[in-house]
């Protein structure tokens, strides 16, 4: 499923316009992106919670060459499944 199918399914499901369809699921794309950014986590009870994660310094391996690399720290989004979701995913 890609965005379009999503946008089609809220359309199905809700009524809205394909255009206010896309605007909403837009909106709700942007507002977890900014939260995360803000390093603030997003919450959606019975789906899971979206969190923005450090990661450490590291060392690698240039796979190519062998050669070791120095990975920088720094912060991913991460998503944990809540216990509905995995329940129905089983």
């Amino acid at each position: 499923m890609n965005k379009n199918d999503l946008i089609q399914a809220v359309v199905k499901k809700t009524g809205l316009a394909k255009n206010k369809a896309s605007e909403a699921l837009d909106t709700v794309f942007d507002e977890i992106s900014k939260a995360l950014s803000e390093k603030k986590e997003v919450t959606v009870p019975g789906f899971g919670k979206f969190v923005a994660a450090s990661r450490k310094a590291r060392m690698g391996v240039n796979p190519k060459t062998g050669e070791k690399i120095s990975i920088p720290a720094t912060t991913v989004p991460k998503f944990k499944a809540g216990k509905a979701l995995k329940d129905l995913v089983k």
